[in-house]
């Protein structure tokens, strides 16, 4: 963890997030010894069919197309 105070935060800010981005860091800035904040990695986004391969999705329509009379529920018409 790199602890900085605010005024080291504000002049480095640029390089603080380049540690944070690039060795996924953790920075704790303080004001008067007290810590206020923390700048935190985004968490890593997966793809759930990498997680699981074995879900396809496949579409067979073009979903923004707009329906057809006999496509509607019975309710709907």
């Amino acid at each position: 963890m790199i602890i900085v105070n605010t005024h080291e935060a504000k002049t480095r800010l640029s390089r603080l997030l380049q540690e944070v981005e690039s060795k996924r860091a953790t920075v704790r800035i303080c004001r008067n010894g007290k810590p206020i904040a923390d700048l935190v990695p985004v968490p890593v986004l997966r793809d759930p069919l990498l997680i699981h391969p074995e879900l396809k999705v496949e579409i067979l329509e073009d979903p923004s197309l707009p329906l057809s009379e006999d496509e509607w529920p019975g309710k709907s018409r």
